[in-house]
């Protein structure tokens, strides 16, 4: 129907930080975790750095899912960039100081296993805390052709 808002409508665009990097405010709710999922594919895209989309939306999902489980907070912010030509940082920030842990579950457990997997999967990861929040990031190195 004309004059009918649609979803995508009413949903914040990406802001470019420059020509290396993009974020992008986000409600602090299990469903951003899809839009950051986009904001990465996106961005690795544009860099021709495809290689690096099923690693790199895998753990920006784990870093959006433990800010939703853990920080309470209302609002996350997620940012991509790219300070090197073959190195990607992911990043979620929130404003929660308990830092990030990685658990060891057992086997049965389903959940606890996000930050072992950003451990597994990211060249390096930290995170870094400021006097109102943390910024939990990883980083993902494109691999030369074989």
């Amino acid at each position: 129907r004309p004059g009918r808002k649609t979803p995508s409508m009413t949903m914040t665009r990406p802001n470019a930080i420059s020509t290396h990097g993009y974020s992008e405010t986000m409600p602090c709710e299990p469903e951003s975790a899809s839009r950051a999922r986009r904001l990465v594919r996106a961005a690795l895209s544009t860099w021709d750095l495809g290689n690096l989309i099923e690693d790199g939306t895998l753990i920006i999902s784990e870093l959006v899912g433990n800010s939703v489980r853990h920080s309470g907070c209302r609002l996350l912010r997620v940012s991509v960039r790219l300070p090197e030509r073959d190195r990607v940082r992911l990043a979620v920030t929130d404003k929660c100081l308990q830092p990030p842990t990685a658990l060891t579950p057992r086997g049965d457990e389903e959940t606890g296993r996000g930050l072992l997997l950003v451990e597994a999967m990211a060249d390096r990861w930290d995170t870094e805390y400021r006097a109102w929040g943390k910024t939990v990031w990883a980083e993902l190195r494109a691999k030369a052709d074989s």
